[in-house]
């Protein structure tokens, strides 16, 4: 634990507002999003500028104490949650919530890590631009987790995950140095790229203060269709006809088993299957223009859907009339986790594999879970066209203490579900993060290159280990 003294050292530091030490204010930060780790602090280090990080993390590198960084606390992989044995303090940096400059003749925003996603997307619609990520989480989740993370959504399409979109990063280092990078430079040649170590690092090689992110243009027109179709087979053809004929106007492509679609409709009041023919899988599209050239988006959707069913590919297909009903297309996709919690306990998996593959690995993985843990069911939803989807197996069906179900079933059903992802070439985590969550699994499936190059990293940043212990690095004896 941390003594008082500590804390009259940060206390002394960053000032009355800058240290939180009530153990009520500080107990909803301690607990992840889900639920599944709960930790201990003495005190959440509240700094309100880049030099208020430096000088907390330089003292805290003097007295040796460890630190865990926190945004908006979504992280769904336990990576904000601090130790149990309340050996870390958390540094929120929620106070850091500026967005320094938005210019739209740059396409380009610099914002502070604790900015909500949400409220830069209001900001760049000001100005008649957006910032091309989206997720469920927008109304809590921070720039600097966002960075962190490399986050993905439903737009990595057409955009890419925060790596693509970051420009320039400010971080504080583990000995609380500045790396100042926020200049956006189209070309730097400087040695190793720094920037692009912490974006994804989880805040284990230091933390992100400010990020300089790409903006697009705003939509002009958008048009939303929802297809029934036969097989994940025949949702990925459908993609590469829609590419052929729309080029880079695809931004949204999501598969959605038919169960999945079943579980929105019978637990989501006021939703509805969008087409009148239910089809063993779903594909939510979506293409925006920038500009009001002819023919429109819905023009342009409708000639690929129709050939699409002439050629097979699609077995119904409806197109939005207007935005509500596009919105409405659209929930039933954001509504799927939260249908499928109330389907009761399952175990969820962010995963990657290559999209060629994909198809395949959605029908065979799930069957085969479904094998061999009799009584579960499978299936899995996401974004097909970069080859990342949520793959769900339930428990039995009356399954009533789910925690029970885990702890007996899990590890087995774990190491199942994350083999046939390597086997099929993939990541066992795609836009979530290691976390502590996967970082045992993570030990025992990585190359050891993979693995000696993440420790080697690791110790050169931060050899005293004090940045986010715990997270992302496996322990040697994990790999």
């Amino acid at each position: 634990m941390i003594g008082q003294e500590i804390i009259d050292r940060f206390q002394r530091l960053l000032g009355p507002k800058g240290v939180m030490t009530d153990p009520d204010d500080i107990a909803p930060w301690v607990t992840d999003w889900r639920g599944r780790y709960h930790g201990a602090a003495a005190a959440m280090l509240q700094p309100e500028t880049t030099e208020q990080v430096a000088a907390a993390v330089k003292l805290a590198a003097e007295l040796g104490v460890a630190i865990v960084p926190q945004g908006g606390n979504t992280s769904m992989v336990g990576g904000a949650t601090p130790p149990a044995d309340g050996s870390a303090l958390i540094l929120s940096l929620r106070r850091m919530n500026r967005i320094r400059s938005l210019s739209a003749a740059d396409n380009l925003a610099v914002c502070e890590a604790g900015v909500i996603l949400a409220h830069l997307h209001e900001a760049a619609a000001q100005a008649d631009r957006r910032f091309p990520l989206s997720l469920g989480a927008r109304g809590s989740a921070t720039i600097g987790g966002l960075v962190s993370t490399n986050a993905g959504g439903t737009q990595v399409l057409r955009h890419g995950t925060m790596r693509a979109l970051v420009e320039g990063i400010e971080a504080v280092l583990p000995d609380g140095s500045i790396f100042d990078s926020l200049d956006a430079l189209k070309k730097d040649n400087r040695g190793y790229d720094i920037k692009q170590l912490l974006v994804g690092a989880e805040g284990t090689l230091g933390i992100v203060t400010a990020a300089s992110l790409r903006l697009v243009p705003a939509i002009a027109a958008r048009a939303v269709g929802w297809v029934g179709v036969k097989s994940p087979a025949e949702a990925l053809a459908l993609l590469r006809l829609a590419e052929s004929k729309l080029g880079d106007s695809v931004e949204g492509f999501e598969v959605i088993a038919d169960d999945g679609l079943g579980h929105v409709l019978s637990h989501i009041p006021g939703t509805r299957c969008p087409i009148e023919k239910r089809t063993p899988w779903h594909v939510l599209i979506e293409i925006d223009h920038s500009d009001m050239r002819e023919p429109g988006p819905a023009e342009r959707l409708e000639v690929v859907l129709a050939q699409a069913l002439k050629q097979g590919l699609a077995e119904d297909a409806a197109i939005a009339a207007n935005d509500a009903q596009a919105e409405a297309f659209w929930r039933i996709r954001e509504s799927l986790s939260e249908s499928e919690r109330a389907q009761g306990p399952a175990l969820q998996y962010d995963i990657s594999v290559p999209v060629a593959r994909m198809p395949a690995f959605m029908v065979e993985a799930a069957a085969a879970a479904e094998q061999a843990f009799p009584g579960t069911t499978a299936s899995s939803f996401g974004h097909l066209g970069d080859g990342n989807v949520h793959f769900h197996v339930r428990a039995p069906k009356g399954t009533s203490d789910g925690p029970a179900w885990i702890a007996a079933e899990g590890q087995a059903i774990n190491a199942f579900v994350h083999d046939a992802v390597v086997a099929a070439g993939g990541s066992i985590s795609a836009e979530h993060g290691i976390g502590q969550m996967k970082r045992a699994e993570l030990g025992r499936l990585a190359s050891p290159a993979r693995l000696h190059a993440l420790r080697a990293i690791k110790a050169a940043f931060d050899p005293h280990g004090i940045m986010n212990p715990g997270k992302l690095i496996p322990n040697p004896e994990e790999g």
